[in-house]
């Protein structure tokens, strides 16, 4: 509908993805809202709504009535503090100090050192601390109560209200004390996996200097225009995308690309936003600003991709509805059968729900963050999932094996025509083509000064070639099914030449249907890619199959060296089709390609992997996983995140499944009193933050 417009909300007091869950189900629920995403590791919620039915302060009340809360200045962006890892650390002294001491009080308890001092408090004053105490854990319960929702801590809260009403005040203490531990622990949690968002936001500048009228003027970033000239300044962070037109400098790219080396820059360079001039002053010309730079796209699919969940994690979070229900199943069997009301009450303390939707989320949000730092845009943590069980690896070859530059090697020409007429003819109506390999034709013509002349027609055409009226005449350049489709074009001294068994790529060029020329190209394999194919077959990845719009000798003298499967003379349209034929014999495909031509391909696959991505729009948006920088090394690399962060991710379900089980058997039998019950509760979701945060040291 026209009338509705996309917004974005901060959210803050969300610890677990059952917090978001409720949030979510709070402003969805509202009238004139559409849709709602609720993202827990960049802490808001995107709303397409209706203006005319629903404003902010609606919003900010839905969240609020489940016990959340809207900041006031919904634009703020989140500023680091220096303090917080030694304010971490300090909270981390004082969580030991108290555990240490608490569990000498639950001992002494235990061995009834304590009971003398219990009775000697009046039952009233233990009912206050207990209620002043979990005053913010109740509110919230009661809230969702009221909305008929159940939460991890509505158990808890069971718990504490049954041990007062046996007079165990003291237990209930205990157990509102490690309530308040537990939810500590988990934004701790949360907070391990969000940092690497965070830090990757907080490297956008939120200043530029722009230049007006010829006086240079300080402006918010967001208010640079394009087309604007900004002024750049030693160590200072480049505001926007664009082209240098004055200076030179030395620009540190490890925002964009993960590439620590620093690159020269200066006049027709492309610069990035967020990348750090270290050495010297550029004057830039503005093409993308705000969102729409390639640091701001990347930030803005890091933030979402909680919405492209993993499937194992859409498991966790339905078993986590249902698991709450079957406790309090077991605790009402418990009190039944065993008339044990502290027993009942342990059961309910010790069940830990948030630790199963913890167990994915936690781990997909520390490779999503840290990769991203690293130079690998990942969408989602389905990707992820994915790409741990892929068997198939699909690759493309211009730009992707090779170094997409080729150089034009050889001109034969034909019928009498001169070498250089042939040229200027082809770089003529190559001049608007995107292609390599027409890149590399206009860079021969340049070498050797030639005059090109400006097409009047120009038609290209995808896996085959271009067509354009030059000079009054028509040209056609393009590859062998393309040229062959002119009646009588004999096409045999091309072959006879001997320049396609040298591994060469043939360009024909005709006029008005007559073969006027060959040109060869040659491009060259990237270093890299032998050793790291090897990998990837290592990974798991056991058929490695090219696939190339080359012709055939070409793609069998570069799949030989390679020692992988290939198929030549492919249109894109072929390469869909091979990517559905493994699918359908029930293969999870990775396709490897620039994210240009092999966009439809790259969407089709399981994972799609884009090379060389920075700055390009194609490729950030067709690619599921999105490589900044043209390195074959990133490819097992990010294979290797996707298994380990899938073996991480098994293991905190099962350490939860198994620690619960044991847990709920102990305090149904009663062997876990409820103290023990309650201190218990909050160990899950240390040793999910002890297992995923190996995630974060991945080198």
């Amino acid at each position: 509908m026209p009338d509705q417009q996309t917004v974005e909300v901060p959210i803050k007091g969300m610890d677990c993805a059952e917090c978001a869950l409720h949030v979510q189900q709070a402003i969805a629920a509202l009238p004139g809202v559409e849709s709602v995403n609720v993202f827990l590791s960049s802490e808001k919620a995107v709303i397409r709504l209706d203006p005319a039915l629903v404003d902010l302060p609606t919003i900010r009340k839905a969240v609020e009535g489940v016990g959340y809360s809207v900041p006031t200045s919904a634009t703020a962006q989140p500023t680091p503090s220096p303090l917080g890892d030694f304010t971490r650390r300090v909270l981390a002294l004082f969580g030991i100090v108290f555990g240490a001491v608490l569990f000498i009080v639950v001992v002494g308890e235990w061995l009834g050192l304590f009971e003398a001092f219990t009775q000697r408090v009046p039952w009233p004053l233990g009912l206050a601390v207990v209620l002043i105490g979990g005053y913010p854990v109740f509110l919230n319960v009661v809230r969702a109560t009221l909305k008929g929702q159940i939460t991890s801590h509505t158990l808890m809260t069971l718990g504490a209200l049954a041990a007062l009403a046996v007079g165990e005040w003291a237990t209930a203490v205990v157990v509102v004390f490690f309530m308040r531990v537990g939810d500590y622990a988990e934004n701790f949690t949360t907070e391990r996996a969000r940092r690497a968002v965070k830090d990757l936001t907080a490297m956008s500048p939120q200043m530029a200097r722009v230049e007006r009228r010829g006086t240079e003027h300080e402006v918010p970033v967001g208010e640079v225009q394009v087309g604007e000239t900004v002024i750049v300044r030693p160590g200072e962070r480049i505001p926007v995308d664009g082209e240098v037109i004055g200076g030179h400098a030395t620009v540190d790219q490890a925002t964009i690309t993960g590439e620590f080396m620093p690159v020269e820059v200066g006049p027709g360079a492309r610069i990035f936003a967020a990348t750090l001039a270290r050495l010297g002053s550029l004057r830039i010309r503005a093409t993308h600003v705000g969102p729409d730079t390639t640091f701001g796209r990347v930030v803005k699919m890091v933030e979402e991709a909680e919405a492209h969940r993993a499937e194992v994690q859409r498991i966790a979070d339905r078993f986590s509805a249902w698991y709450l229900p079957i406790v309090a199943g077991i605790a009402a069997l418990t009190f039944l059968i065993r008339r044990d009301p502290l027993a009942t009450a342990a059961v309910l303390v010790v069940a830990c729900s948030c630790a199963f939707a913890l167990a994915t989320p936690i781990a997909m949000l520390a490779s999503i963050g840290a990769g991203a730092k690293r130079g690998l845009l990942i969408k989602g943590g389905k990707y992820l999932e994915a790409l741990a069980r892929a068997d198939v690896l699909l690759i493309d070859k211009t730009g992707t094996l090779t170094l997409g530059r080729p150089q034009i090697s050889d001109i034969l020409p034909l019928n009498g025509v001169p070498e250089d007429d042939v040229l200027a003819l082809a770089a003529s109506a190559e001049r608007y083509s995107e292609h390599p390999l027409a890149e590399a034709v206009r860079a021969a013509a340049r070498e050797r000064g030639l005059p090109l002349y400006e097409p009047e027609q120009f038609e290209a055409i995808p896996g085959l070639g271009v067509r354009a009226r030059v000079n009054g005449g028509s040209i056609a350049v393009g590859n062998n099914r393309m040229i062959a489709a002119g009646a009588g074009l004999n096409l045999a001294p091309a072959f006879e030449s001997g320049l396609e068994a040298q591994g060469k790529t043939l360009l024909f060029v005709a006029r008005e249907g007559e073969l006027v020329g060959v040109l060869a190209a040659t491009d060259t394999l990237r270093p890299e890619v032998p050793a790291s194919l090897a990998a990837v077959r290592a990974l798991g990845a056991r058929h490695i199959e090219l696939l190339t719009g080359d012709n055939e000798r070409i793609a069998a003298a570069l799949a030989e060296s390679l020692g992988v499967h290939y198929r030549a003379n492919l249109l894109p349209e072929d390469k869909i089709a091979i990517v559905r034929e493994y699918q359908a014999n029930g293969h999870a495909v990775v396709m490897v390609g620039d994210g240009v031509n092999d966009a439809p391909a790259l969407a089709q696959a399981e994972v799609g992997i884009a090379m060389g991505a920075a700055g390009t729009d194609v490729a950030i948006e067709a690619a599921h996983i999105a490589l900044m920088r043209d390195d074959w090394t990133l490819v097992p690399e990010v294979f290797r995140i996707a298994r380990r962060t899938m073996r991480v991710v098994k293991l905190n379900i099962a350490f939860t499944a198994a620690y619960n089980l044991i847990g709920l058997s102990l305090a149904a039998l009663g062997f876990l009193p409820p103290i023990f019950a309650a201190a218990a509760q909050s160990l899950p979701d240390l040793g999910i933050l002890a297992n995923s945060s190996r995630l974060l040291r991945q080198k």
